[in-house]
């Protein structure tokens, strides 16, 4: 899974925008960043989930990619 972090820097409209090229998730997503300083925005493989977190984080955004659980 791909894990975003708040940040000060990106505004929401980025946030969105990104979200929505790499994952296609939408403002629900960012939101909850923004609320709770980090959100769960991608699930998939590992490849998967490597390529979005490069995508978002192209533009600032901490990225996380981490398993959904651990075993």
């Amino acid at each position: 899974m791909v894990v975003i972090y708040n940040n000060e820097t990106n505004s929401m409209e980025e946030v969105v925008s990104v979200l929505m090229q790499a994952t296609g998730c939408d403002a629900i997503e960012m939101w909850e960043a923004h609320t709770f300083g980090k959100a769960p925005v991608h699930f998939a493989d590992k490849q998967e989930c490597d390529e979005a977190a490069k995508v978002i984080a192209s533009i600032g955004i901490k990225t996380e990619v981490a398993r959904e659980w651990i075993d």
